[in-house]
């Protein structure tokens, strides 16, 4: 996050800040050399207030812009538009998902900005040279940082199933039984918090090059849209490693099956795992309720997109 601040203070913030906060001792009237006179904000760069409205906006805007791209790819290449005729999709279930995703990704931001903040400010375990660890640590550190933070995350998830928790947290996001990829972010900013709290608790355990954490929170992102495209393709050769979107569509249809975040091995190991088969696929109610409702004859091949 510092090397992304570093750039927006470069070419954009400091000239904001200026402007919003001037610094009384940077007016043209007490510069001794008004032609080379360039305004400066009483808000240095590594100023807490800065440091952390700076982050704010940083992180929400690439939040947002990533949920959008993403979503938007994810919804007109991957998703099948046939779900949205099944019995428990919504009534503009679309546009719902996309209001609580924008109340709560700023929420979200709010609560995590103490981890950017600690890492900005050097309390992280983050580096700059690869060659301080090595090209074997690197590597081995996307490895980890995956098998980590999924471990974290199947205990964060099915502990907001416990019935102590689940209704006042969890439960907005079960809102959607058969999800669009729109969804990926359409929680209760508590549950997005927590279930975001592993990527950030790593850092400050583990050492990780800045730049493979950063490509790292880009997949994160990447990869729990791609997990709500509502694919039910099964039977392909990691199904039995890799929590596919196979997988996670079966945990919003039976709630208590399949919380891991990439792995199955933790599912396994703790009873909740549950395998995807063609016959549980929500596409089969889809296409009952669109023939019901005469949009295709009996037998009658729909297209994917219709």
């Amino acid at each position: 996050m510092d090397l992304i601040l570093e750039y927006c203070d470069e070419y954009a913030f400091d000239a904001a800040y200026a402007y919003l906060f001037p610094s009384p001792s940077s007016s043209p009237l007490s510069s001794s050399n008004a032609t080379s006179f360039s305004p400066v904000s009483k808000y240095a760069r590594d100023a807490i207030p800065r440091q952390t409205a700076s982050l704010f906006i940083i992180a929400l805007t690439a939040a947002l812009s990533l949920y959008f791209l993403f979503c938007t790819l994810s919804y007109y290449t991957l998703y099948d538009r046939r779900l949205e005729h099944h019995p428990k999709f919504l009534v503009n279930q679309k546009r719902q998902e996309i209001i609580s995703s924008l109340i709560a990704a700023p929420v979200i931001d709010v609560l995590t900005l103490p981890w950017f903040l600690g890492e900005v400010r050097g309390y992280s375990k983050l580096y700059n040279r690869v060659s301080d660890y090595g090209w074997g640590y690197f590597c081995f550190s996307a490895i980890w940082f995956l098998v980590f933070t999924d471990f974290l995350i199947y205990w964060i998830h099915r502990l907001e199933h416990h019935k102590l928790i689940y209704k006042y947290v969890h439960k907005p996001h079960h809102k959607w039984i058969v999800p669009t990829p729109y969804a990926a972010l359409a929680f209760h900013p508590v549950d997005g918090y927590a279930q975001s709290l592993p990527y950030h608790i790593f850092v400050y355990l583990f050492p990780m090059h800045r730049l493979l954490y950063l490509g790292m929170f880009g997949f994160v992102q990447f990869w729990t849209i791609l997990i709500h495209d509502g694919d039910m393709i099964s039977g392909h050769l990691f199904e039995r490693y890799i929590n596919s979107p196979a997988h996670h569509t079966l945990h919003h249809l039976h709630f208590t099956v399949n919380y891991g975040q990439y792995f199955t091995w933790a599912d396994k190991a703790f009873d909740s795992h549950r395998d995807p088969r063609p016959e549980l696929d929500p596409i089969h109610e889809s296409l009952k309720a669109m023939r019901a409702k005469g949009l295709a004859e009996d037998g009658t091949p729909l297209k994917k997109t219709q």
